[in-house]
């Protein structure tokens, strides 16, 4: 192997860069440094990591990977953004077009709740805030609500669609109503049981006619104290419905 020891290079007439006709290769722990710029008119391709103070882009910027970036002023995708530690926004006005609420179906599971042999509905928040359960399958004893986020005096509301039983019996006495029987367990907390607050009666009744559509929507006020302790939620429970064809 040959050495070239110069302290510059330049071309033939003496006015502009060398061209490396085969291209170069910078062994590994070296560098190119200097106060100028590298001006590549083709692509510029990278097995490693390229790292930089700042960049410049006056086109497209094509990521085939994730991009993790802080700072930015505006944000474009075509696709799908996730943000992992939520959104915060400052200032502005927050536009939403063509959002659509995935509608899941309750996890109902069988159990003995307060001697009533009744089932368990989990409402997943982490999978949406709209849920279904068709009471033909069970009544329900105890509505469980998960993996909400515990936020400063925050406000959570979620809907459960219920299409009665084809005899009109489930849920529609004081005793078995919606809403005496709860469990919360939002986000990073181990949960525990409450009772949600009623605008009449102690707990909400579901219509008696079979097959019949009620809207059951719960809201879970958190005052910012302790995210573990019962005291600092309160749960509200409303109720649209007899909702039926004909």
């Amino acid at each position: 192997m040959s050495e070239i020891r110069v302290n510059k290079l330049i071309d033939e007439a003496g006015t502009g860069a060398v061209e490396l006709t085969q291209g170069a290769t910078i062994p590994s722990a070296k560098t190119i440094s200097g106060a100028g710029a590298i001006s590549v008119t083709g692509n510029v391709a990278s097995s490693g990591q390229v790292s930089g103070a700042t960049g410049s882009f006056t086109g497209n910027v094509s990521v085939g990977g994730t991009l993790t970036y802080e700072d930015v002023t505006n944000v474009d995708s075509v696709g799908l953004i996730t943000a992992r530690s939520g959104i915060n926004v400052t200032g502005g006005n927050t536009t939403v077009k063509g959002a659509v609420e995935t509608v899941n179906t309750g996890a109902y599971a069988t159990g003995a709740i307060s001697g009533v042999t009744t089932g368990i509905l989990t409402l997943d928040t982490a999978t949406g805030t709209v849920f279904t359960h068709d009471l033909q399958s069970g009544a329900v004893g105890l509505v469980s609500i998960t993996n909400f986020p515990a936020s400063a005096n925050s406000f959570h509301t979620v809907t459960l669609l219920l299409n009665q039983n084809s005899a009109g019996t489930a849920n529609t006495t004081a005793v078995l109503g919606i809403g005496t029987q709860m469990t919360l367990t939002p986000t990073g907390v181990a949960g525990f049981s409450t009772a949600a607050l009623v605008g009449s009666g102690t707990t909400v009744l579901l219509s008696t006619t079979a097959e019949d559509i009620d809207f059951v929507t719960f809201g879970i006020h958190y005052n910012g104290g302790g995210t573990g302790t019962a005291t600092n939620y309160k749960t509200f429970v409303t109720k649209n419905g007899d909702f039926r064809l004909g």
